[in-house]
């Protein structure tokens, strides 16, 4: 049997499949790999073990012979054609769970960059300007007592919410049901977008990336919320209208914005880094030690699950 990686991940997922006398092949590049490498390289693989970054589309998948299983190393699989793969009885796996915790920390360490400066702060010392401390300096925005709006209530959002709580901040969310524990344990409340939007001090992106929810803060949308609100994205950079949020950064219509996530990943529109409201982070949500090993460990094992004729641990599209 054999197996096709994209790119190098941690060595705990080629542990686990040479120990079960898999063949494995990765892809020798630190850069996202290109679809004629991918059809080569992965035309006989038994199974492959895809990046966020890898396009596995209908060209792709119907250039594979013997595939049984495509793992892809995130939580999002917005870069595969999931009906193309079923057709082909290929299941698809991705990575729940497991990053959770490491991406709402993120999204939380946004919230607070963005509301208390810390890289205007940063730079500023750092080009020598400090001379003392001011009444006035660098004045920023405290979280107790303001409202957080959770776009997306799943499980990094609703651990998003949690650590708010813990800061003092009101919870209010918009999700396709209610969740009754999340609201008994964080005291949050069901709103409808555009509500949530209105009433929100920092408004948090969680939503998967598909045909609903791709730019579903729209100009209008954006348009509702508050002069010195705070927006984060940490789920996928489609899912708001990058050009109207940078328009209403550059005129201050809000106080500012924290990014993971961008339009045309890994290129960043270059108005953004020009803006001094902004914290851009390299799409690193689930970017720790831990979570990348049991990221590469789960998808290691789903591999393993279905070449040897068993279920997967976590299907996409079983």
């Amino acid at each position: 049997m054999k197996v096709f990686i994209t790119r190098s991940i941690p060595s705990i997922a080629y542990e686990l499949l040479t120990k079960e006398g898999i063949e494995v092949t990765v892809y020798d590049s630190d850069k996202p790999i290109r679809k004629r490498d991918l059809i080569k390289l992965a035309r006989d693989a038994d199974g492959i073990i895809s990046l966020l970054t890898d396009s596995v589309d209908s060209v792709v998948l119907n250039s594979l012979s013997s595939c049984k299983v495509i793992a892809n190393y995130a939580v999002g699989y917005n870069n595969i054609d999931i009906e193309n793969a079923s057709a082909r009885g290929i299941i698809v796996t991705n990575t729940p769970d497991i990053l959770t915790d490491s991406t709402a920390d993120l999204t939380f360490a946004l919230m607070l960059a963005v509301a208390r400066r810390v890289v205007e702060g940063d730079k500023y010392l750092r080009s020598g300007f400090f001379t003392g401390w001011k009444p006035e300096l660098l004045l920023g925005i405290e979280l107790k007592g303001k409202t957080l709006g959770i776009v997306g209530a799943g499980r990094i959002g609703r651990a998003v919410a949690e650590r708010a709580v813990a800061f003092g901040i009101n919870i209010i969310y918009c999700s396709t049901s209610r969740k009754p524990d999340f609201e008994k344990s964080t005291g949050a409340v069901k709103a409808g977008l555009s509500t949530l939007l209105k009433k929100s001090d920092i408004v948090s992106l969680h939503v998967p990336l598909n045909s609903k929810t791709n730019n579903l803060l729209d100009a209008d949308k954006l348009s509702l919320l508050k002069p010195d609100s705070i927006l984060v994205n940490t789920a996928r950079g489609e899912i708001v209208d990058e050009k109207c949020l940078i328009g209403m950064l550059k005129k201050k219509r809000i106080f500012g914005a924290g990014f993971d996530v961008y339009v045309n990943e890994p290129k960043v529109n270059k108005q953004l880094l020009k803006l001094q409201n902004t914290v851009l982070l390299p799409h690193i949500g689930s970017g720790t030690t831990e979570t990348r090993s049991a990221m590469a460990e789960l998808a290691a094992k789903n591999v393993i699950q279905i070449l040897m004729g068993k279920k997967p641990i976590t299907p996409v599209n079983l």
